[in-house]
This record gives C-alpha cells, structure tokens and sequence, in this order.
C-alpha cells in the first residue's frame, strides 16, 4: 500500500494583539481636557524599534468618544502607556488634578485627586 504524504503547512505566528484603553471621561466631561488632543499626543510620541512617528501598521491609536484606544500587534507595555499618560499630564499642567490609575487588567483612568475638605469640618464650631 502506497500512502500519500499530507502536504506540509505552513507555520503561521498567530498575531497577538493588544488592545489598551485611557479612560478620560471624568476630565473631558468637565472641559478641562480634550481627548482628541491626547489622542494626537499618542501618536506623535508612541516609539515602535525606538523611533517615533514609525506606528505602520503595527500601533493603532483610536478614540471612542471620551476614551482613546491602543491597539498594538508587536511587544507594547501598559506601563509605557501610563508614562505617555503622565507626560501629557504634565504638558497640559494638568498633574496637579488628574492621576493615571489602572481600573482593569488592560486599561487606566484618568481620575481627580481626592481632596478631603478639613475646612468644612471646622468651620462649624
């Protein structure tokens, strides 16, 4: 009996993709920031192979009214992205109110500070 050898397959690397997402609903509801800006922020500064302005198709920026999307099919770190967070934050001089804060396993939050009010207490007497 002659058997027929399967035709050999192709090894294909299945494309891993990575999808982050920047929640800056609270600022942009208030107006003091714009998410198209940071939108524009992301992908003038994003590095693929150490230079920036190489995206391709590798890294896709999106925004989805109040939050902006990462997609990235190569090795992309959400630490990198809470970096280009706080850097823009500090640009915009919006540090002082805003934090970057990790509400999932595959996105951040742009949050407020929270600020007790101790004056309040003590104006009473």
């Amino acid at each position: 009996k002659e058997r027929a050898m399967p035709a050999a397959k192709k090894i294909q690397k299945k494309k891993v993709v990575k999808k982050f997402t920047i929640d800056c609903s609270q600022p942009v509801d208030d107006g003091i920031m714009d998410a198209a800006s940071f939108e524009k922020f992301l992908l003038d500064k994003i590095k693929v192979g150490g230079k920036v302005g190489n995206l391709g198709d590798v890294v896709g920026v999106s925004r989805e009214k109040a939050k902006v999307v990462v997609s990235a099919e190569t090795d992309f770190s959400k630490r990198y992205l809470k970096y280009l967070s706080k850097k823009y934050l500090k640009k915009q001089q919006l540090r002082d109110w805003l934090h970057v804060i990790a509400n999932k396993k595959d996105s951040y939050e742009l949050r407020y500070y929270n600020i007790h009010d101790n004056d309040a207490d003590e104006d009473e007497d």
